[in-house]
Formats: C-alpha cells, structure tokens, sequence
C-alpha cells in the first residue's frame, strides 16, 4: 500500500510541475500530452492515470468527440481544466 501511495504522490507532483512546465515540447517516458479545455491547456500526464476509471470516461468521451484524429499532436480531451485537475490530482 505504501508504494502505490507513494507512487501516486509522485505523480500529483509530476502532474503539478507540468503545468508550470507545459510549453515545453518534450514528454518525458512515462506520460502522455493532453491538451484540455477551450483554451487546449496543454498539460503532461503520467500514464498511471490512465488506470483511473473517471480518466477512461473522459478518454471515451474524447474518442466520441474527435474520433483518432487529434490536430494538436497530443490527445484533446473534451473538459473543463479545473475538473481535469481535480480528477488528475484527487
């Protein structure tokens, strides 16, 4: 148990430096580009989160909105930023 919440700890702060960090065009392994909201907010996401079942409907919900096609290069997710943060960082 303390592994995995040591592992989520470190990618609430991962997920928190990369806001500050998010107009840099490298990925590091082990996240993934999302851009979010109106303003395509471009945020680095570790790929844990992709195991959070609140992050697959949003990912389901941005494969019914833009199919594979996604012009900016990353995946667009179809959000609001504020309620991405609190999912990603919850």
């Amino acid at each position: 148990m303390a592994i995995r919440l040591s592992g989520m700890f470190q990618s609430k702060k991962a997920l928190r430096s990369s806001v500050l960090n998010s107009h840099s065009s490298i990925v590091p392994k082990g996240h993934i580009a999302a851009y979010v909201g109106k303003s395509q907010r471009r945020f680095v996401v570790p790929i844990s989160c992709l195991n959070n079942p609140l992050f697959q409907d949003l990912l389901n919900q941005a494969e019914e909105e833009f199919g594979f096609d996604h012009p900016m290069g990353g995946l667009t997710i179809p959000c609001d930023e504020e309620a991405f943060l609190n999912l990603t960082l919850s």
